[in-house]
């Protein structure tokens, strides 16, 4: 009896010890994986940062591998100031501020009707929302400069001015697209608000209804606050794409003082003209500088609002 039971307690241990080998080596493959993807998807950035911080000793010093023997903070310190960095970026803050606030109102509120509304054409108006997010802008590149080139909306401007107005390198074509939502990824907000006001619910608003609540307050006072992951999670989609668009800022003619994203593209012969730094190598480790510096903000805004910006995605019905 003794020896069939030290035989079971053997084999039981030997199993628990597969089971334990088996657990640490897929522990072990997961890892891997994510280091390797996360390796993939970090190794440019981390090129830029090392880049940006070698000094010119650095450059031409062939034993340097990977990490700089003579770090220097000296070319962060130069495009910021031909940059103009900081009067730009408060710029372009309140730029990319004020067009999401416009881009959360607007596009909250389609949504919402989509969402609980019933009207003529509805079916065929949300199909017109899924197109804004399947066509690319660049097929509509051409349109948008003749309309905002020469705009005149009915002949209403031309009658009471007598021409129309150019609109071009200024900022109201974007803020005019936005209010009509038809701003930067207008359709995904539209669809990501009416898919979360769908799960909300209905007894919430009957219940504002019975007690004598119109549909405005209801859905400011009440709607909204409970949508309020989808408002983080398009807050942060807004900020970042307004923040990073360069397409309709070359579009439109936007200013480089306006658009800090748009210095990029000049700052390496800003930095040849001004500093006579002709060297491409170097002019690269300007650039590599400048682009950190715009990303400082988008990566603040993300770490932030890091936790509701996945809850508010997961339950927005835009993953899975």
């Amino acid at each position: 009896m003794e020896k069939p039971k030290k035989l079971f307690q053997s084999a039981f241990e030997k199993k628990l010890f597969l089971g334990q080998v088996k657990d640490f080596l897929l522990t072990l493959g997961r890892i891997a994986i994510i280091v390797g993807v996360s390796y993939v998807i970090l190794s440019p950035i981390i090129g830029m940062v090392v880049n940006s911080i070698a000094s010119t000793k650095d450059i031409y010093n062939p034993m340097m591998f990977v990490l700089p023997k003579e770090p220097s903070l000296e070319k962060y310190r130069l495009v910021i100031e031909r940059m103009s960095y900081f009067p730009t970026i408060a710029r372009d803050l309140l730029y990319t501020v004020t067009l999401t606030a416009v881009q959360l109102l607007v596009c909250s509120m389609v949504g919402y009707g989509f969402a609980r509304f019933n009207f003529r054409f509805k079916t065929f108006l949300f199909a017109c929302v899924v197109v804004m997010i399947v066509i690319p802008p660049h097929t509509i590149m051409l349109p948008l400069y003749t309309t905002f080139k020469n705009f005149d909306p009915l002949g209403l401007v031309s009658l009471i001015t007598g021409s129309s107005v150019n609109l071009m390198s200024t900022v109201w074509p974007m803020y005019i697209m936005t209010a009509l939502g038809c701003g930067v990824r207008s359709g995904l907000y539209i669809y990501i608000f009416t898919q979360f006001f769908r799960g909300l619910p209905k007894e919430i608003e009957e219940a504002a209804f019975v007690d004598g609540a119109g549909v405005w307050y209801t859905y400011f006072r009440i709607m909204l606050v409970n949508a309020m992951p989808s408002v983080i999670t398009v807050t942060v989609f807004s900020l970042v794409w307004q923040f990073n668009d360069v397409f309709y800022a070359n579009l439109f003619l936007v200013s480089e003082d306006v658009v800090i994203s748009k210095k990029i593209s000049s700052l390496a012969s800003v930095i040849a003209n001004q500093d006579k730094i002709l060297n491409v190598t170097i002019q690269e480790q300007y650039v590599n500088a400048g682009i950190l510096l715009i990303l400082i903000p988008v990566v603040a805004l993300y770490l932030l609002l890091q936790k509701r910006f996945i809850e508010g995605a997961e339950r927005s019905g835009i993953v899975g």
